[in-house]
């Protein structure tokens, strides 16, 4: 099978991101040019460990690359500082020097974690991202930011930090329970909403193959969204304007998710998908999209299982609560809310100083309030 690779052009900090089938095996060559020393430090979660840990270990040792395991519980919580700090102190115990790279291996708790603690190690280690996910091979392994949540919202404490590499296996995602494979491809969905009206098309005759396994789909959905993902951190690293664009969904998403305490009652690319469905329809009701456009990235959504209506979630959730929580978001700027919204598929904008009072008014009339 075809092996991809999308290059994402940062000057000295450009990296390639290889996208393809049982590369996992080949860990340890396609890293190897990047190390120092034959030796690495690799995190991951208890369920990617059992999984896939040995394929990784074999993969790595294949080329001559020792590896030390440091295994992470999985899930939302383990973004935390107390997390940060046993996981740097460990890293520090193990010998970690700052030329080393340190391997991200799992989805985007593990990637966002991992980086951010590689980010601070003795002030800037370097680090590779194998990520195991869909969400992460099209979007968290890719582009460098890294974070961890606080009680206050998610992601708020972080740092861009690139990687030097990103190893896309899509065998990886034959481990992934349907529910975590929907929630990725949600962010898969995004790239077609932001800018790319035909990728979008294509995921509406193409993405029931994806999602029950077809290789060739999984491969070219991956290439699209990494290369559109390449070209708008290529354009903007620090997100000071046009990656904004990336957070399509995600400030009505976030706040879902803090409401839910970043649990397994709503996964972060479920949060995506319904904040996405709730752009478009307040974009429909502030007179700058069809009405049709938002049944449609609706009734897509629906077709894949993704919540695409507050309703979806079953709680009694009210608009004020979401409201609040969107005001803790990263591009609140002098108070002020900035949200992604969309005149059609495939034309996403920047909304800055959007009116809370009417983005809670329109959220009030979706909770039935």
């Amino acid at each position: 099978m075809t092996t991809e690779t999308v290059h994402v052009p940062l000057g000295g900090r450009s990296y390639d991101i290889t996208i393809g089938s049982r590369l996992i095996d080949q860990a340890g060559a396609l890293l190897k040019p990047h190390l120092k020393r034959p030796r690495t430090v690799v995190v991951t979660d208890e369920n990617v460990f059992v999984t896939q840990g040995e394929r990784l270990r074999e993969g790595l040792a294949s080329a001559g690359v020792d590896a030390d395991f440091i295994t992470l519980a999985p899930g939302e919580a383990t973004k935390s500082f107390g997390e940060l700090e046993k996981l740097t102190a460990r890293l520090l115990d193990l010998g970690v020097e700052r030329e080393d790279v340190i391997i991200a291996f799992g989805g985007g708790v593990i990637g966002d974690l991992t980086g951010f603690a590689a980010s601070v190690l003795r002030r800037g280690c370097r680090f590779a991202q194998i990520p195991t996910t869909l969400l992460a091979q099209v979007d968290s392994a890719v582009g460098g930011k890294t974070a961890i949540n606080v009680p206050q919202g998610k992601n708020l404490i972080g740092a861009f930090h690139q990687p030097v590499a990103v190893i896309a296996d899509i065998a990886s995602l034959d481990t992934l329970p349907m529910r975590e494979l929907k929630a990725g491809y949600a962010e898969v969905v995004k790239y077609g909403l932001i800018s790319d009206p035909g990728f979008f098309h294509w995921l509406e005759n193409n993405g029931p193959a994806l999602l029950e396994g077809d290789d060739a789909a999984r491969i070219q959905a991956i290439k699209k969204s990494c290369e559109a993902k390449a070209a708008i951190v290529g354009a903007d690293e620090k997100e000071k304007g046009k990656r904004a664009l990336l957070n399509l969904g995600h400030t009505f998403g976030h706040a879902f998710e803090a409401h839910f305490g970043y649990s397994n009652k709503l996964l972060h690319g479920e949060g995506v998908a319904l904040g996405m469905a709730l752009a478009f329809d307040y974009s429909v009701s502030e007179g700058l999209c069809p009405a049709s456009d938002a049944d449609r990235v609706k009734a897509h959504l629906n077709s894949t299982g993704l919540p695409a209506e507050i309703a979806d979630l079953k709680s009694n959730i009210t608009g004020d609560i979401i409201a609040k929580y969107m005001m803790q978001d990263k591009k609140v700027e002098q108070g002020k809310l900035t949200l992604i919204l969309a005149k059609a598929i495939g034309d996403a904008f920047i909304a800055k100083d959007a009116d809370l009072s009417r983005v809670t008014a329109f959220l009030k009339e979706k909770t039935g309030e």
